[in-house]
């Protein structure tokens, strides 16, 4: 069983990790099988701190939190190979507000790999609320009529009207932060 600790108990933030880490981790060998099956891989969701705002505001704030996250849950779970922090933020780009999320990937040996999602615009209502110093995802149930969209369906699920769903979001930001681990022998 390959243990991998993630620095939250959020279920999207479970799931993408699920997703991204077992399309990363079950490439096939040169026969053509799989190294790991992905019923081989257990995701062990961690309470950390993120140590940044609520509201990270920019994407050295999210790399921030996303490996701090990574850290002390690949420290808090025994036996984990891999710890994954997933931090979501907003960035300013050209006068409008943008949502993102940064991914951090560690193991044992000190070894990190990172990637991001990709960016979406949010609608001026929502960006004079974050504005104002509220979080995203309560900034979203307040002008969509939502409880706790955060650990649902995100404000990509809400703007795409469900055909993107936050964990789906995040999910290839994990597999893009596993590069670093796909690939051994390019990284040394």
């Amino acid at each position: 069983m390959l243990l991998i600790a993630v620095g939250s108990q959020n279920p999207v933030k479970l799931e993408a990790a699920r997703i991204g880490a077992t399309q990363a981790l079950s490439l096939p060998d040169a026969n053509g099988q799989l190294r790991i099956q992905p019923s081989d891989i257990d995701i062990i969701g961690s309470i950390v701190e993120s140590g940044v705002r609520a509201q990270p505001l920019d994407d050295d704030e999210c790399i921030t939190g996303a490996a701090q996250r990574a850290i002390t849950a690949l420290e808090a779970v025994p036996g984990a190979e891999y710890g994954i922090g997933l931090e979501g933020g907003v960035v300013s780009v050209r006068g409008g507000l943008f949502a993102c999320a940064w991914c951090v990937v560690v193991d044992g040996w000190g070894k990190t790999g990172m990637a991001s999602t990709g960016r979406f615009q949010l609608p001026p209502r929502v960006v004079e609320l974050v504005q104002q110093g509220m979080e995203l995802g309560e900034a979203d149930d307040l002008v969509f009529g939502r409880n706790d969209s955060k650990i649902h369906e995100g404000a990509c699920g809400i703007l795409t009207h469900g055909r993107l769903m936050r964990s789906q979001f995040y999910s290839p930001a994990v597999l893009l932060a596993f590069i670093r681990f796909m690939n051994e022998a390019i990284f040394t």
